[in-house]
């Protein structure tokens, strides 16, 4: 089978095509011919050697999502069957023609969506699920800022949110990003190469839950506008790890900061978050409450090519690896 694989720590012309013997599913897993495979960001990361724990990524297949038909089931494996179209959450090797998963961390692909559409789901909708609703506690009628709205997580965000009654503000870098950010269900956009957010969000009152990627000066801004009892909750730092705040203020007003990251998890965790997901999200994707936001596809071979896109964030949702759909 053809995979793409990190040569050496480095830049996207480090993702190259290889070939590899096709895999053979353990007793829990399924192998998945793989026909769309989600880009994330954690994927940049890896193949830069600096995803947490990644170690050597010397000959390492990326891609923490894919959706497919389930070509063999292992021996203890019960729900599914060969033929069936699933997406997956995967710890790597999502960009290659074949894919082994844990059966538990496997969901039936929506009604009505493809695989590219579906292959978009998994790391955005698990990440969002743990970090907004599980650790933020999000509720309805209570606010969420989301930064990088325009994202795969951040389109995530809103529309989630949105659907289960809460009230979202985003932060965008350009006016189409706003556009399309709002139109998936942000009350308030910010775009924050003319706008300092925190003004704003203190103008609609202040937030209950804060989802941030970029971490540094953002810190701080983000403790002063979450209301008393608010909720922090890192999932990246891109602007870097260390900031300075008011501890005072975090006890005085109650202030809880928390993060994760999801690929460390022990299968057990992915199982359970992902019964979850099915639970809570994929009844929503099927009510039409949850769209796909797929900015741009590539074939497999161009996988260097999305690389580029996804880190020059000019995209507005997910971008998506096809191997035929």
């Amino acid at each position: 089978m053809n995979s793409i694989v990190i040569t050496q720590p480095g830049g996207p012309e480090v993702l190259r095509l290889q070939s590899a013997p096709r895999l053979t599913p353990a007793a829990h897993e399924v192998l998945i011919q793989v026909h769309a495979a989600g880009v994330n960001r954690p994927d940049v990361l890896l193949r830069q050697g600096k995803y947490a724990g990644s170690g050597d990524v010397s000959g390492s297949v990326p891609g923490l999502e894919v959706a497919g038909t389930i070509a063999q089931c292992g021996a203890n494996v019960t729900r599914w069957q060969p033929g069936d179209q699933v997406c997956a959450l995967l710890a790597a090797g999502g960009y290659a023609e074949y894919a082994v998963a844990d059966a538990r961390h496997c969901l039936p692909v929506p009604a009505g969506w493809s695989y590219t559409e579906a292959a978009s789901l998994p790391e955005t909708v698990f990440t969002v699920w743990h970090n907004v609703f599980q650790r933020g506690q999000l509720q309805p009628n209570e606010t969420l800022l989301v930064h990088g709205g325009s994202s795969g997580i951040g389109i995530t965000a809103v529309q989630l949110a949105h659907a289960l009654g809460s009230k979202v503000a985003a932060t965008v870098g350009s006016a189409a990003k706003a556009d399309a950010v709002r139109a998936l269900g942000a009350d308030v956009v910010v775009n924050y190469k003319e706008q300092d957010f925190e003004v704003e969000v203190q103008a609609m009152g202040g937030a209950d839950v804060v989802l941030d990627m970029i971490g540094g000066d953002y810190t701080p801004k983000n403790l002063r506008l979450l209301r008393d009892d608010g909720r922090l909750v890192f999932i990246n730092a891109m602007r870097g790890g260390t900031a300075e705040f008011n501890a005072l203020e975090v006890m005085r007003r109650r202030l809880t900061i928390s993060g994760s990251t999801l690929r460390p998890r022990s299968a057990d965790f992915k199982a359970a978050l992902a019964a979850e997901v099915e639970r809570h999200v994929w009844p929503l994707l099927q009510e039409g409450k949850f769209r796909p936001v797929v900015f741009r596809t590539f074939p497999l071979a161009e996988a260097a090519a999305a690389h580029q896109l996804l880190e020059s964030s000019e995209h507005i949702g997910k971008i998506v690896l096809t191997l035929g759909d």
